[in-house]
């Protein structure tokens, strides 16, 4: 069984039909979200993020961590049954049990110590289990590339890549806040703090979201333009099939930096909570979408809003498309400092960085960017 579950992580490609493949996968990650769920309620303190964990309904958790457990039992003994790939289900159908004689839903939350070091386990699994509910089925209606499959090519470098970085979220957080404050705390002035905070919610999301990108298109553009700066975002762009996980794929060092460097003037200028809150929403939405394999152009808005077409263009090995389109959310904003791509075609043929020099494999490209001898 192990060998067999080695074998299909480290494959890719179209899952075959009618054999029980595809729903045994679909159980198996299931499975190994609710057993991971059921480990952050056992260890709250260490494994949840502090910030998600003051806003959680838990008995909303519980229904969800519940249902999740028994369509994903439920599903691997199906297949047993059928004598479908029972090899795949009865790894799903173990982890299931496994939660179970953990406590499953059941497990009781005691109070706990706040301020401990964690890890970001309860941001990990909502997160890919949002995101693949949402983008999979985005992209299997509104597909570009429709004969792409959901394991494409290099899957399991931007899940390694996904996977880190929602596990280091405590290590960020803290690292990106220190780093703000020491470089940046002495710009702050109370009275502008005080003029931003009294905004209408509206115009302050506005104000937040256009001051972020702004500060975002030129750090990106240095990226491209700096050339030890470059070595870090060559990571970024050596995906070569886009998909809603390819945005995962970043060097840590560069997601320090340019975290730093959006969060300052947000930090400086005093927005309030709920605006963050919501900038945070539209950021997560907005930066997996554009990665997205979707065909979306949003008409004479694309000029405006930054979408996946604009954004394929700037990970695009076409002529037209080297170091164009930076802005992330706000696309004039290219159009404004000349950095638009100007083509007669609709899509770019193909995407990753010109001579694919950068490494396949999480490892190999953490260590690239101090080992190219470009």
């Amino acid at each position: 069984m192990l060998r067999k579950l080695n074998e299909l992580a480290a494959s890719h490609g179209a899952l075959r039909r009618g054999r029980g493949v595809a729903s045994g996968v679909v159980a198996l990650l299931l499975a190994s979200l609710c057993f991971l769920g059921v480990l952050v309620f056992h260890f709250p303190q260490y494994l949840s993020t502090p910030e998600l964990r003051r806003s959680y309904d838990v008995g909303l958790l519980r229904e969800v961590l519940y249902w999740s457990m028994v369509l994903a039992g439920g599903t691997a003994l199906f297949n047993i049954a059928l004598g479908r790939t029972r090899w795949l289900s009865s790894a799903a159908f173990a982890l299931v049990l496994l939660a179970a004689l953990l406590g499953g839903h059941k497990v009781p939350v005691q109070d706990f110590a706040d301020g401990t070091p964690y890890i970001g386990l309860d941001w990990f699994v909502l997160d890919l289990l949002g995101s693949a509910l949402i983008f999979v089925f985005i992209e299997k209606l509104f597909g570009l590339r429709r004969d792409q499959p959901v394991f494409r090519p290099e899957w399991q470098t931007d899940l390694h890549h996904f996977i880190v970085n929602h596990m280091a979220v405590g290590f960020m957080l803290l690292a990106t806040n220190l780093l703000v404050h020491r470089l940046f705390g002495w710009a702050a002035e109370d009275g502008v703090q005080a003029w931003v905070r009294d905004l209408p919610f509206p115009v302050a999301l506005f104000l937040l979201v256009l001051v972020a990108d702004l500060v975002q298109y030129w750090t990106h553009r240095a990226y491209h333009e700096v050339p030890w700066l470059w070595r870090l975002h060559a990571v970024h762009h050596s995906v070569n099939r886009m998909d809603w996980l390819a945005g995962s794929r970043q060097h840590l060092l560069e997601v320090l930096i340019t975290r730093t460097l959006v969060l300052a003037p947000i930090v400086v200028l005093g927005f309030g909570k709920e605006v963050i809150d919501a900038y945070i929403v539209i950021v997560g939405f907005h930066a997996v979408f554009n990665h997205a394999n979707v065909s979306a152009r949003l008409g004479p808005l694309r000029y405006v809003i930054v979408t996946p077409n604009f954004h394929h263009w700037h990970h695009a090995q076409d002529d037209e498309a080297i170091d164009r389109n930076y802005a992330a959310h706000f696309a004039f904003l290219d159009h404004l400092f000349g950095t638009a791509v100007q083509s007669d075609r609709t899509w770019p043929a193909r995407y990753g960085v010109v001579g694919d020099y950068v490494p396949d494999g999480f490892m190999r490209q953490t260590a690239f960017p101090f080992t190219w001898k470009g």
